[in-house]
């Protein structure tokens, strides 16, 4: 018996900013996800929705973020950096 070669990988979805994104990876880190948001402007900070919670998870270059199925599409977005004064 071998492989199946035709098995179809796993898609993963979520959403940043309400644009959808698909991978292959169950996991990814910030690093990974802002690298795949087009013109990230790197200034910017990125949260994870986290229903039920106040405030949202802060996602840091090294925070690794499951897209598993069972927790529904992750809906993160971008922050600009805060101005205080002028």
């Amino acid at each position: 018996m071998g492989e199946v070669k035709d098995k179809k990988e796993d898609k993963f979805f979520y959403f940043v900013d309400t644009v959808k994104y698909e991978t292959t990876h169950s996991v990814l880190t910030g690093a990974q996800i802002k690298a795949l948001i087009p013109n990230f402007d790197h200034s910017y900070s990125l949260f994870l929705e986290v229903p039920g919670e106040d405030p949202d998870q802060l996602i840091g270059d090294e925070t690794s973020v499951s897209l598993e199925k069972d927790k529904g599409p992750r809906r993160l977005y971008t922050v600009p950096p805060a101005t205080f004064g002028f």
